[in-house]
């Protein structure tokens, strides 16, 4: 099985950094450098395009030395590229530290994960089975 992929011309493919990284790394394909300023928000576009096995999904997440170095992190992580979508792959990112932060072209900004995409109906109940842990939401099972 494989994941094809369509690169604007000068886009970098992904590339798994290590012979046992799990995930692959994804660069910027942009025509200059993007500062991003505390807090600030933004799009940043790969030039890949990919064709996704149906059943699947690639996930889009952190890369974890761009995120504890620089606080730079994948606003909606981990993202979703769906099996159907064949456009253009950018990735919001979001500058969580205190300085201005500037991507250049061809920087490693997001690491990609293909992963199987199980569905399942959704079925409308009135009750649901019982649980030790039941309605017990956020911190319920302890803080540590």
């Amino acid at each position: 099985m494989e994941i094809r992929v369509k690169a604007a011309e000068g886009a970098a493919l992904p590339l798994y950094a290590t012979e046992g990284a799990a995930a692959a790394d994804i660069s910027a394909f942009i025509p200059a450098p993007v500062t991003l300023h505390p807090g600030e928000r933004a799009a940043i576009p790969t030039g890949l395009s990919f064709e996704i096995p149906q059943g699947y999904e690639v996930q889009v997440r952190p890369r974890s030395g761009l995120a504890l170095r620089s606080g730079i992190t994948v606003l909606n992580s981990p993202g979703t590229i769906d099996s159907d979508y064949r456009g253009e792959v950018s990735v919001i990112l979001m500058n969580l530290s205190g300085e201005d932060y500037t991507i250049f072209p061809g920087d490693r900004i997001a690491q990609i994960i293909p992963a199987p995409a199980v569905r399942l109906p959704f079925v409308k109940a009135d009750a649901l089975s019982p649980t030790a842990r039941g309605e017990g939401g956020f911190g319920s099972t302890g803080v540590c």
